[in-house]
């Protein structure tokens, strides 16, 4: 008994001795803090506040995760909300993601639109809906591309995402049968292994295809079409988040397995340049295109982000000069909501037209110019949801690209630390101890979930609307709410072109 009593003393002892130190070294610590920032120029809250100062920065920080969870409600964050977000979680699950009671959306917002529904809808029939016709891309070339899905992975990098990321992306991929864009980060053993189709993406760096002078390699070039799987070539001229500037990879994601792929330093900043060192304008486009096609022997597009027209319709101008068979043989529309991991705020709030105006005016410019047959267009921005991707398709877009879509359906949770290689969820980091939870083999079912679920919402929107499948959906189908609160027939808003026909094009 008495050596409990003083095994308990003792304790007491140790733990009151243990109080004292710290609350002595907390002193400590809050002494040299206040001399630290009172001493110091550089912050004036932290001068003037010592000490205290500090946590409007740990506030500021904590901040954004505090709205996440706790103040926004589920239609008010940006760049995604919650709803969003929740719906694409669930539908990646597989799980059933139907509400209840009425609608969060306001559909007074401007802009919102609101589809058509038909008083007589496309009958089932037993189905979802019916599978929309094939999608042939350069049917010219020797080997054109044939595709009949609604929704495809827009360009991500080995790079701006972690390898587990590309695994879960290329298998999901193949499973469900959508491509799989590769960025401008160049063709890994990663995008190759799950077996599915793969558009190869040239950037201004030509990442995996240069020599050592940075100009276009014909051989390495060769090497990566000679890939069954690599189906289609697209030359980024540039994208929605930053267009007037390259593509922007830390040096902290630059590992030796990237910078091998790459052909770039390991550890040091992956800066592209701003444009084609090749490409000075619209004949100089057309030729690299030429090249790049006759290299690869497959159907080769381009993408870009619009802030005006005229450049385009002097493209088609010049194809006309030179034959049909010198256009591209798609077009990506990148919406200047578009997003990448790191980007110049000016350029990334302020530059480039959105998708919901750049869309329906490259549609009506190849439309003016009687080459919509020719060349096809995919639209891409921001494109999540079915009534989003729904809407594309009334603006005329052939295919859809997403990819943020496909983040949230590998696990992201935007918590926005895309550039700082710290992702919480392993999707754009490349340190192993945050990889562990992004099981390739898992997430890849919730890849082919997540297209499977949004082809379906774009089906019933089309039954709804009157027609068979997405890509019968118009202008006519969608109104877009305006500021007085009425919603107009995009149809009205942007009145399809009158076709030309080709021949008298000039």
């Amino acid at each position: 008994m008495q050596f409990l009593q003083e095994l308990t003393m003792g304790g007491l002892d140790f733990l009151a001795t243990l109080f004292i130190f710290c609350i002595g070294a907390g002193l400590f610590a809050v002494v040299v803090l206040w001399i630290a920032d009172a001493t110091q120029s550089q912050d004036s809250i932290r001068h003037n506040y010592p000490v205290i100062g500090r946590f409007r920065t740990i506030f500021n920080r904590l901040g954004e995760f505090f709205r996440q969870y706790f103040f926004a409600l589920d239609r008010e964050e940006m760049p995604f909300n919650r709803a969003q977000r929740e719906w694409v979680y669930k539908s990646s699950k597989g799980a059933q993601n139907i509400q209840p009671f009425g609608s969060t959306l306001n559909l007074n917002l401007i802009g919102t639109p609101v589809f058509i529904n038909a008083a007589y809808p496309y009958l089932d029939a037993g189905g979802d809906h019916d599978d929309p016709p094939e999608l042939v891309f350069g049917p010219q070339t020797p080997n054109p591309y044939r595709t009949q899905r609604l929704i495809n992975i827009s360009a991500m990098s080995y790079g701006s995402i972690s390898k587990p990321a590309v695994q879960a992306l290329s298998r999901g991929a193949a499973q469900i049968g959508c491509w799989l864009n590769t960025g401008e980060g160049g063709l890994s053993p990663h995008h190759l292994e799950g077996g599915c189709d793969i558009v190869f993406q040239i950037g201004t760096a030509k990442y995996g295809v240069r020599n050592s002078d940075g100009s276009l390699s014909d051989e390495r070039l060769a090497e990566i079409a000679a890939h069954d799987q690599v189906k289609m070539i697209e030359v980024k001229l540039s994208q929605g988040a930053k267009p007037g500037k390259g593509g922007i990879l830390p040096g902290d994601k630059v590992t030796e397995e990237i910078a091998e792929i790459r052909g770039i330093p390991a550890g040091l900043d992956s800066i592209s340049p701003n444009r084609f060192e090749e490409i000075a304008d619209n004949s100089d486009l057309l030729d690299f295109i030429a090249r790049v096609r006759g290299v690869a022997n497959k159907p080769v597009g381009f993408k870009s982000c619009f802030g005006s027209y005229d450049w385009l319709e002097d493209l088609c101008d010049e194809i006309h000069r030179r034959g049909p068979d010198s256009a591209p043989d798609f077009i990506t529309v990148d919406g200047g909501e578009g997003g990448t991991g790191a980007a110049p705020m000016p350029l990334m709030d302020n530059m480039g037209l959105s998708i919901r105006q750049s869309l329906p005016g490259v549609v009506d410019t190849l439309i003016r110019k009687g080459l919509r047959d020719r060349i096809k267009v995919i639209a891409s921005g921001k494109l999540i949801t079915p009534a989003e991707a729904s809407w594309a398709y009334c603006a005329g877009a052939d295919s859809v690209n997403s990819a943020r879509g496909f983040m949230f359906s590998i696990g992201c949770i935007q918590a926005m630390r895309c550039h700082t290689n710290n992702c919480p969820t392993g999707v754009t980091t490349h340190k192993e101890s945050l990889q562990g939870g992004l099981d390739p083999e898992q997430k890849s079912k919730s890849v082919a979930n997540y297209v499977g679920r949004i082809e379906y919402g774009i089906g019933v929107i089309a039954h709804s609307c009157g027609v068979a499948h997405g890509r019968n959906l118009e202008r006519r189908h969608v109104r877009i709410v305006q500021p007085d609160g009425r919603a107009v027939p995009l149809s009205e808003i942007c009145p399809a072109a009158p076709a030309k026909p080709a021949a008298a094009a000039e």
